[in-house]
């Protein structure tokens, strides 16, 4: 789950929890040590959802599937297909504002995430998710910050590919994780 998805199923709380869901990729270590308790909380969110989806059988199906060569960066494109089937299936206007004004008004992201969010509001990013083609830009993009060969781009292909059974495992996913949460 991407920036998206994580907002989406962190909707329900204040907006110091939701920024916490939103950051929480470019957070390294205990969030306890420098953050305030409700962004802490989310962050631990942000990393409880990421554990469940991460030991899911309908990930470990998708990474069996994914070209070998790309299987080590399959997960860092599934956050954003994720996104891609959020913003299509469960387009939210006032969730994507909600989550602009957050990150705007929360002051300075994490250092790995500073120089993305302003380009993220700007260009629209949670709302262009919808657009698989911007997604697989977007995912194609995010790789060339990588080191080394861009896997990323090179599992596009398969990912447009692949997006019938995407679709699929997004449906019998998604709604699992939202089960799973409001059983805690």
């Amino acid at each position: 789950m991407n920036f998206l998805a994580h907002a989406w199923l962190a909707r329900g709380g204040n907006d110091a929890f939701l920024y916490g869901n939103m950051i929480a990729d470019g957070v390294k270590g205990d969030p306890g040590a420098g953050w305030p308790a409700e962004i802490a909380r989310g962050i631990r969110h942000h990393r409880r959802v990421d554990a469940w989806v991460d030991a899911h059988a309908v990930i470990r199906e998708v990474r069996a599937r994914a070209p070998r060569p790309q299987r080590r960066v399959v997960g860092i494109a599934l956050d954003l297909v994720w996104d891609h089937f959020v913003a299509r299936d469960h387009a939210d206007a006032a969730l994507i504002a909600r989550c602009y004004r957050v990150l705007e008004s929360q002051g300075t992201a994490p250092d790995r995430l500073a120089p993305m969010v302003p380009v993220l509001i700007e260009d629209d990013w949670l709302t262009r998710y919808a657009d698989f083609e911007f997604t697989c830009r977007a995912i194609a993009g995010l790789g060339r910050r990588l080191s080394g060969p861009n896997r990323l781009a090179e599992l596009v292909p398969w990912l447009r590919t692949d997006y019938s059974a995407l679709e699929r495992d997004f449906r019998q996913l998604w709604p699992a994780l939202n089960q799973a949460l409001s059983a805690d």
